[in-house]
């Protein structure tokens, strides 16, 4: 059965707000569907909130689930003709996306919301390895990102590039070596593909559309390492910089270190999947305090503020997975905490 799917992108992601089917049993009601979500690994059923009869179909209200997940929506009773599979879904509107063109630039895919005239602050947003591809869509919707910026600043452009997928994906296991961390050649936020981004920026500098005094970047976890090397890329494009949970490898370390006149701010949970992460961060930070940098500023996200955004939380949660949702510590400063972003945009070049 084809249908559609409206959705909204909240702090874990996208979610289905509601499917709309193309039928109209003679009676519908919450009770008279069953729908089954894969989450880590297991079969978890969620709760229908309501059913509403529109013109040419049938709307389904579920509690919210990610949509990246698998799923399937059984009918029984007066529906039980209805069965929906995520294969089965014609299409998906999502909130907000209308607002961002779809742009294909000197080799650059990226989404860009656009204010108005000129000059305005540009807020570039740099995505995870999650997100990666060529369909210029998943950095839009598998996490909290560029539509929640342009929300929050909407008289900024906001851009999101979309970085290239390795043809594997990397595997992430608990227990990483600082040393062994390497990406693959020209993948994710490489230098050249970065130094294009910058062109498109300078570009949209030289016809009059973006301020060059507030430029900003921003970027979460690959996207935290990249916003790291996009201050080494384009050194002195940027007012500044807000990476989370950013990637850290010997070279991203070494330019972390390394940005004396840089206005900068790390956020990062207590301790994530990357056991050594927040120690290469401290250390970073600290050296740059130690050369005289006033503007370098650091986050470190408690059990508790983490636990807040139901992060880490569970009686029987394993190490390994709270870890892994501690990773998401992103939602917590694009939800504005400790002012971050409003920190970021207020800076000046």
């Amino acid at each position: 059965m084809e249908a559609k799917v409206y959705a909204k992108v909240g702090n874990q992601g996208w979610y289905p707000e509601y499917f709309e089917l193309p039928v109209k049993p003679k009676a519908a009601a919450p009770e008279d569907f069953v729908l089954t979500v894969e989450q880590h690994g297991e079969k978890v059923e969620k709760v229908i909130r309501s059913v509403e009869a529109v013109e040419g179909g049938l709307r389904i209200f579920p509690e919210p689930f990610s949509y990246s997940s698998p799923f399937s929506l059984q009918g029984q009773g007066a529906a039980k003709e209805i069965h929906l599979e995520k294969p089965d879904v014609a299409g998906v509107t999502v909130e907000g996306l209308e607002c961002f063109e779809d742009k294909r630039e000197n080799g650059v895919l990226y989404r860009l919301y656009m204010p108005g005239a000129g000059p305005r602050p540009l807020l570039l947003f740099l995505h995870g390895g999650g997100e990666s591809g060529s369909d210029n869509f998943k950095q839009m919707v598998g996490t909290v990102g560029a539509l929640r910026l342009a929300e929050r600043y909407p008289d900024f452009y906001v851009m999101a590039p979309q970085a290239p997928a390795p043809a594997k994906p990397p595997s992430m296991p608990t227990r990483q070596s600082f040393g062994g961390m390497h990406e693959q050649p020209r993948t994710g936020w490489h230098r050249e593909y970065l130094a294009a981004v910058c062109d498109i920026i300078r570009g949209m500098v030289a016809a009059g559309q973006v301020d060059p005094a507030r430029i900003f970047v921003t970027g979460m976890s690959m996207g935290g390492g990249g916003t790291i090397r996009m201050l080494s890329v384009g050194s002195g494009l940027f007012a500044a910089a807000a990476p989370v949970c950013p990637t850290m490898t010997p070279e991203t370390y070494n330019i972390l270190r390394s940005l004396t006149d840089t206005k900068i701010w790390v956020s990062t949970a207590y301790v994530d999947h990357s056991l050594y992460r927040h120690k290469y961060i401290v250390d970073a930070i600290l050296a740059l305090k130690d050369a005289g940098n006033k503007d370098a500023r650091l986050t470190l996200f408690s059990p508790e503020e983490l636990a807040a955004y139901g992060l880490g939380v569970g009686p029987e949660i394993s190490l390994e997975r709270k870890f892994g949702e501690n990773h998401a510590c992103w939602m917590l400063v694009y939800s504005g905490e400790h002012g971050i972003l409003d920190w970021l945009v207020s800076q000046h070049r």
